[in-house]
């Protein structure tokens, strides 16, 4: 791991669970984390509703777009975190993986993405705190 560690959220269509992650991460490790967030399939644009849920915590991610994971990006990431990708996530040898398993918020009201925003922070607190990076206030 380089000085600065680097994080890839992988999930589906990279627009809700993984650019929540991602959000969390920016906003908590600022600069002393690399944040990456990928999908296999992504989406047109990111999911309303975890952009709403994001917005209630002060997280603007209304500036991302889904993207898909490439080789360079995997090789590059220390971490990757996958979401729901099942067997359409890769593998490769030597990377530290973490598999999160979290209810996709597409298509679910807001009253039920916000369990999930919460659950995003508490994982990634968990990580930070793995990763020996002190979360900012």
């Amino acid at each position: 791991m380089s000085d600065v560690p680097s994080v890839l959220f992988l999930c589906v269509h990279n627009a809700g669970r993984s650019q929540m992650a991602a959000g969390w991460l920016r906003h908590l490790a600022g600069d002393r984390v690399e944040v990456r967030s990928g999908g296999s399939t992504p989406g047109d644009a990111l999911n309303p509703m975890a952009v709403a849920v994001m917005d209630e915590v002060g997280i603007d991610i209304t500036d991302q777009r889904p993207r898909a994971w490439d080789a360079e990006t995997l090789d590059a990431s220390d971490v990757i975190i996958t979401m729901g990708c099942g067997d359409t996530c890769p593998v490769l040898p030597g990377k530290r993986y973490l598999d999160w398993e979290l209810d996709d918020p597409a298509g679910r009201p807001i009253e039920e993405v916000r369990p999930v925003r919460d659950d995003i922070e508490r994982r990634v607190r968990g990580l930070l705190a793995e990763l020996g990076v002190e979360p900012r206030a």
